[in-house]
């Protein structure tokens, strides 16, 4: 199932406006990584589950690639997935 775009980018200002189209963008590309998974878990064609995962690792990279971006334009998300990482290394007892 697609992700629902959460917010009505024609009616965010023009201050925030890129940090929510990489937010959308991320949201894209996980879904893109969801489908493709789960279509690689249900075929039986080892060349089609390979091109599958491919791809889907693919999407990846892509959702690294706009969560840099988003980092370096929204101090506060960056500051907060730090903080979210080193709570789960408190939680867990593993770096």
């Amino acid at each position: 199932m697609l992700s629902k775009i959460p917010i009505d980018v024609g009616k965010v200002n023009s201050e925030d406006l890129d940090r929510e189209i990489l937010r959308i963008a991320i949201i894209g590309e996980f879904d893109a990584i969801n489908l493709y998974e789960e279509l690689a878990n249900m075929t039986e064609s080892p060349d089609l589950k390979a091109v599958l995962l491919d791809v889907a690792e693919e999407e990846k990279t892509h959702v690294g690639e706009f969560q840099a971006l988003l980092l370096r334009k929204d101090k506060q998300q960056r500051v907060e997935l730090e903080k979210g990482r080193k709570e789960v290394e408190e939680l867990t007892g593993t770096k």
